[in-house]
This record gives structure tokens, sequence and C-alpha cells, in this order.
């Protein structure tokens, strides 16, 4: 039987299996009703009731877990570091199976800086270990993120440019498959699976163990400066100009904070250089307007990942990216123009470039390769308020679709057919059907940017 094709809608789930589930387990199951289930049903930006919550602590936990769910037919959500915006990582009525306390890494290869790393721990510890080994990696730019999600998805972090993303320092990856096979994916084993996960998401099984390369580097230089919110068009227009030739070392985003009825906020533009010296690359970028503040400062790696503040209540923001293949001035002054009708987006535009484009469009699932910018919008407010909003946000995009394109999967709270077909195109799209088709053809494995089977195999 295809087993989500009767997926349990009941906030329940058989007493007697469960029991037997939970003895099996070094983990532990946690149902409605226990004193934790607060504390494990939500994400960060979404609401959930799942049937049960599954805190596994190592690969057979998992397993176990994984064919729990295929037994009792329940829809399965993968977690670990709560931060789907999508709010996958929790469900109603189905199972969670949550890797966050699988948090542990090790050094396996010193002279390679070989790294694994389990898909519970967050961005701040795995940056720590690695700063006591002389070590840093490509990772995302938030401290709370899980290494799970981001790994899978790409990884646009403030070494993007320097190392590629996240997925592409990724060596091998230990895999529980929709069948309970424990696999190693790398690129001499299961290497169509391998391929599948850098860019894929958890479309193909559960990541159990990452391993990475990391590299030597202690101290970056990291810093932001802020300008008038009504010099916003100059400053991203000559940003852009200076990122499009600036060194590989150098990465750098620009934020505009909504306006909320008032006068334009201030347009920051952070930056970070990974490598020695760096203040050649960074001085244009402090002086592209009137300065309001600003400063610059050797940090330890670590320093640069932020924290993930708390949202309001009720607040369930509506994420949107796409690609810019050339961020030139009749871009800008489109996404400022529109974006300056709404009083609760947020923009923000990460600078590409660099070894992120330098990897061939084939050579991982994630195919945008060849584009100067990330642009991302977030609709701040409560789910009612963004569902109000939803029409005139769709107008903004489609008003700016001849300069965009693609899709960052970790960038987005929804992933209809547009956002799958934007976020793989065709091409990648028929690749992964095959290795979804030949790992998971009952797609237990569904909530996620989710690659369908091959109908009627």
């Amino acid at each position: 039987m295809n087993p989500v094709s009767s997926v349990s809608s009941l906030n329940s789930v058989d007493a007697e299996a469960c029991a037997a589930l939970s003895a099996a387990l070094s983990g532990e199951v946690v149902l409605p009703g226990d004193e934790a289930y607060e504390s494990v049903r939500h994400v960060f930006s979404r609401k959930g009731e799942p049937a049960a919550v599954v805190r596994c602590r190592d690969t057979e936990d998992v397993r176990g877990a994984v064919l729990f769910a295929r037994e009792q037919r329940l829809e399965v959500s993968v977690r670990s570091g709560k931060h789907s915006l999508a709010g996958f990582g929790t469900c109603r009525g189905g199972i969670v199976i949550d890797l966050s306390p699988m948090n542990g890494m090790e050094l396996v290869d010193a002279d390679r800086h070989r790294v694994r790393v389990a898909p519970g721990a967050v961005w701040s510890e795995v940056a720590e270990f690695l700063a006591g080994h002389g070590l840093a990696f490509s990772s995302g730019d938030t401290a709370s993120v899980g290494v799970g999600g981001l790994l899978l998805g790409g990884g646009i972090g403030w070494m993007a440019r320097a190392d590629g993303l996240a997925l592409d320092n990724m060596t091998g990856a230990e895999v529980v498959t929709a069948d309970g096979r424990i696999l190693w994916a790398s690129a001499e084993e299961h290497s169509e699976l391998f391929w599948a996960l850098r860019g894929g998401g958890g479309n193909f099984g559960i990541v159990t163990s990452f391993e990475i390369t990391a590299r030597p580097l202690e101290r970056v230089r990291y810093g932001k400066v802020v300008y008038p919110g009504a010099e916003a068009p100059a400053v991203l227009k000559g940003w852009a100009r200076h990122m499009r030739q600036a060194p590989d070392e150098l990465m750098s985003h620009v934020t505009l904070f909504p306006t909320r009825g008032g006068t334009p906020a201030p347009i920051t533009v952070i930056f970070c250089y990974a490598g020695e010296g760096g203040a050649e690359a960074i001085d244009p970028l402090l002086a592209l307007g009137t300065v309001e503040s600003k400063n610059v400062d050797l940090v330890p790696a670590p320093k640069v990942l932020a924290p993930s503040g708390g949202l309001p209540p009720g607040w369930e923001p509506t994420v949107r990216s796409r690609f810019v293949p050339d961020c030139d001035d009749e871009f800008i002054d489109a996404a400022l123009g529109g974006a300056g009708t709404f009083d609760t987006l947020f923009l923000e535009f990460r600078s590409l470039g660099g070894a992120l484009n330098r990897v061939p469009a084939d050579a991982t699932a994630f195919a945008h390769r060849d584009c100067e910018v990330l642009m991302n919008t977030i609709n701040m407010g409560t789910r009612e308020a963004n569902e109000a909003a939803a029409p005139a946000l769709a107008r903004f995009w489609e008003s700016l679709a001849p300069h965009v394109r693609g899709a960052y999967s970790n960038f987005l709270s929804e992933a209809g057919e547009e956002d799958i077909a934007a976020a793989y195109p065709s091409a990648t799209y028929a690749r992964l059907q095959a290795v979804k088709q030949a790992y998971d053809p009952g797609n237990l494995f569904s909530r996620n940017p989710n690659v369908k089977p091959i109908a009627g195999s």
C-alpha cells in the first residue's frame, strides 16, 4: 500500500503500537496530554497538532519512527531546528520525527578538515565547535537554525561567495530511506541520491549524519553601515555595482525594514570579509551615501551568526524569494517602487557570485548558479492580515517577473506548484523525480518543497 495514500487525519495513534515504539527507542515519544507536548508541537512561525512527536537520539530511533509512520499510515514531518518557514516541521494529526536531540559533532579528518555533524545541531553550536579547531564553515547566517534543513536546501551564508553554498561543502550523508534502509550517500555511493540531497530538500529520506568540509579561518571582518531610507535607490545601485566586481571573500546583504506608514526606514548594508585584510573591498560599502552609523570589527567567525528573535503572538509572516540574474538600475527602481506601496514589507538583497556561481548548474539539485542577487520579501503580520495582502503582494512580484527567476526553497512560507517549479527547473525536477521514484515511491516524505514520484509507476 502507498504509505500516505490513506493518511490518518485523527490526532491520535494506536496506543499499543505507540507503546511498542516508545519501548524500542532510546529517545522518547511525546503525545497530546503529555507535559512536554506544548513545548514540542509548534515550529518557529506555525502552530501544530501532531498525533505524536518522536524525539530521536540516534539513527535506529529514526528508522523505528519511519517504519512506525508507514505502518500507521501517518503523515510525516521531519524537524531539526524548528525554522521551516512553511511549517513543514510540524503537522496536524501526523507524526513529527524530531531530530533535535541528535546534535553531536566530530572532527573525523583533521588534515582534510572533515567534520561529521548530526542534523539536530544548530549552527551556533557547529561554529563554536569548529572554532575550537581553528576552522569555519559557510553555513547560514542565523545562530538557531538547524543543520538538517539548511544543508539540504542550500545555505547562503557569510562565506558563500568565498566557499560556495553550505551544500557545496557536503561530502557525504547517512540517510534513512522510506523503507527503513540506512544508506551512505556520497560521490562514490548512491551518487544520484547524493546529488539530490544537495538542494532537493527532505524529499528522499531523513539524513541522520552529514560529512562536511570546513576550512581554516578564525576571524572575519564583519560590520554594517546605515544610510537614510530616502537614499535607498542610490545606495542599492552603488552596492550592486560594487558587489559585481568585489573579491570573493566579500559577502554582503542589504536590508530595508517596513515603513509602517511613516517616513522611510533606514537602509542597512551588512558585510563580512572572510580573509586577510579586506579594507579595500569594504571601504566602498562605507561610502554609498550619507552615513548615519557604521561599525567594522575583526571578530571570531562564530560571532557573525545572528540570534533569531521571536515573533509577536499570532504572527505568521509570508516569505517569498526569487533570484535576480542582473541587479541593474531598472530592477532596483521597480523593486523599491513596488515595495514602497506596502507598510509591512521587509526587503532583503543577498549578493551572490564568486564560488557559488562557479559550480556547474547540474552539479547539485540547487540549479540557480548564474544570478547576481537573491531577493527576499517578508510580509509581517498575522495570517489573516497576510491573506488580505496576498493579492497585492502577488501583483508586486508579477511586476518584477521580467527581472527575476527561480526560487530559493529555504526562503518560502508557501510551497505551491508555482514555487516548486521555480525552485526546481524542469531538467532538475525530472532528475529529482527519478531519484524520488527510486528511494521514496510512495511519497512518505511529502512535507517539504515536494517532488512527486513519477505518476503511474
